[in-house]
């Protein structure tokens, strides 16, 4: 599975943003998807995860009320809209796979896709 995110950006803080990310490969129902972050001098986060059997979702607290995340097993497409951005949510943004079901441990995906940076603004 090759992943690619895109929809990353500068917004200004309570603003929206909606992360795609694309997935090759015929076995993407298969894969549960995630999204991780990173900001500057921090260990990279889980943020969301969807798994692959029921669609079932999970938050990292950070994200809960203001994040969903989404699949289109048709488009082998993932998605993160972000809704009343902060100026903490500042990080690049990576999607990932793992086969794993619930909330994978990061070492557990095996596929990752390469970051789209998000910049919120005060």
């Amino acid at each position: 599975v090759q992943l690619q995110a895109s929809g990353g950006g500068l917004v200004q803080a309570g603003g929206s943003l909606r992360l795609s990310c694309a997935a090759s490969g015929r076995t993407f129902s298969r894969y549960t998807m995630g999204w991780f972050r990173q900001a500057p001098g921090k260990e990279r986060e889980f943020v969301a995860a969807i798994n692959w059997n029921d669609d079932t979702t999970y938050y990292a607290d950070s994200a809960k009320a203001r994040f969903t995340i989404s699949r289109d097993n048709a488009k082998n497409t993932e998605n993160l809209q972000m809704n009343s951005l902060k100026p903490e949510d500042t990080a690049d943004y990576f999607c990932a796979a793992a086969r794993a079901l619930g909330i994978p441990r990061k070492d557990e995906y095996q596929y990752w896709g390469q970051g789209t940076q998000v910049t919120v603004s005060s």
